[in-house]
C-alpha cells in the first residue's frame, strides 16, 4: 500500500495538497462569482457617442428634444446630453436600441444609417459584452447648408 490514497474525486492526496487553499474554497473562476448589471442609461450614452462619431450625422434627437436640450445646456450646471435621441432596452445578455438622427444634406441616408448601426453595435458590444440584437434608426430631419444652427448665438458674452 502507498501513502497516496485516492480521495472522493479520484485525485490523490498529494495532488490535492499542491493546490492552494484559495483554489479549494473559491469554487471557480473569479469572473463568474457575482452578477454585473448595466443600466439603460449607460448603453444610451455609449450608443449616442458612437452615433455622433459617424460622418454625415449632424445631430441626435427630434427638433423638439434638440430645442429643449439647447435650453438645458445653457442652464448653469446643465450638461450636454450625450444620450439625446437614444433609447435602449437592456436585458441580462442582450440590448436593443432606437436612435433618432439628423443627417447632413447631400449624404446617402442609407450609408449613414448603415455606418451608425455598425459603429453603435461595435461600441456597445465591445464595452458592455452585451449582444446588440437590433438598432432601429429614425431619420427625423436633414440639415440644409443654409439653415441656421439650432442654437442661436448668445446675446451676452
Amino acid at each position: 500500500m502507498t501513502d497516496m490514497n485516492e480521495n472522493r474525486g479520484g485525485e490523490t492526496e498529494t495532488s490535492a495538497a499542491r493546490r492552494s487553499p484559495l483554489a479549494k474554497r473559491s469554487g471557480g473562476d473569479a469572473g463568474s462569482r457575482g452578477r454585473t448589471t448595466i443600466a439603460d442609461g449607460v448603453v444610451e450614452k455609449i450608443a449616442g457617442l458612437a452615433a455622433r462619431d459617424v460622418d454625415g450625422v449632424h445631430a441626435m434627437g427630434s427638433g423638439l428634444s434638440r430645442t429643449f436640450g439647447a435650453v438645458r445646456d445653457r442652464v448653469p450646471g446643465g450638461a450636454k446630453s450625450v444620450s439625446r435621441g437614444v433609447k435602449a432596452e437592456v436585458g441580462e445578455v442582450q440590448a436593443a436600441l432606437d436612435l433618432e438622427i439628423v443627417v447632413e444634406y447631400g449624404v446617402s441616408i442609407a450609408d449613414v444609417a448603415r455606418d451608425v448601426r455598425e459603429n453603435v453595435i461595435t461600441a456597445v458590444e465591445r464595452m458592455t459584452g452585451l449582444e446588440v440584437v437590433e438598432v432601429n434608426i429614425a431619420v427625423s430631419d436633414v440639415k440644409l447648408p443654409d439653415e441656421e444652427e439650432e442654437e442661436p448665438e448668445r446675446r451676452i458674452q
